[in-house]
């Protein structure tokens, strides 16, 4: 699918980003000074499209969605931990994920103090956004449908991600 840029300079790929919708988590904000000085936060676009795979690099840095079920972490179950791909920052453990039949990987917890959250208007309804407080990456949205006992779900791109097992 050819990714269809906006009048915003961001990437939607296909009809697939307009099934979300938005409830307010928890998380850091950009300017936590645990990570306002990081080295990835001053990464130049240049060497961000250079180190990331090319869907990872739209989803990361310009805020695009990848198509439903069409990655490989959708379906994984090793135990282990979920990290941002753009700094291998820590975001999910496995055993916080659960197949929310949406065709993205779903955790119903994130490790709230690496990430940070903002409100995003792109399909006209306001929705939680959520990034990794590191690299400030986009990973999906936040929504009030998941499992107990947080009722969250974190709907996570999985080109945002890198597995790594225990």
């Amino acid at each position: 699918m050819t990714p269809i840029r906006t009048d915003r300079r961001r990437l939607i790929l296909g009809a697939s980003a307009l099934t979300v919708a938005a409830c307010a988590p928890e998380g850091v904000d950009a300017q936590d000074s645990r990570f306002a000085n990081s080295p990835f936060r001053r990464i130049p676009d240049a060497e961000w499209r250079r180190r990331l795979p090319g869907l990872s690099y739209d989803v990361l840095r310009r805020e695009a969605t990848e198509r439903p079920f069409t990655s490989p972490l959708d379906d994984e179950k090793r135990a282990g931990t979920f990290l941002c791909r753009g700094c291998e920052l820590p975001l999910f453990r496995s055993d916080w994920k659960y197949d929310s039949r949406t065709g993205w990987p779903s955790f119903w917890q994130v490790m709230s103090a690496n990430i940070g959250t903002k409100t995003d208007f792109l399909i006209g309804i306001p929705r939680t956004e959520y990034h990794c407080a590191q690299c400030l990456g986009h990973h999906g949205h936040v929504f009030d449908d998941g499992p107990r006992p947080t009722g969250k779900r974190y709907c996570n791109n999985g080109v945002a991600l890198i597995f790594r097992p225990a």
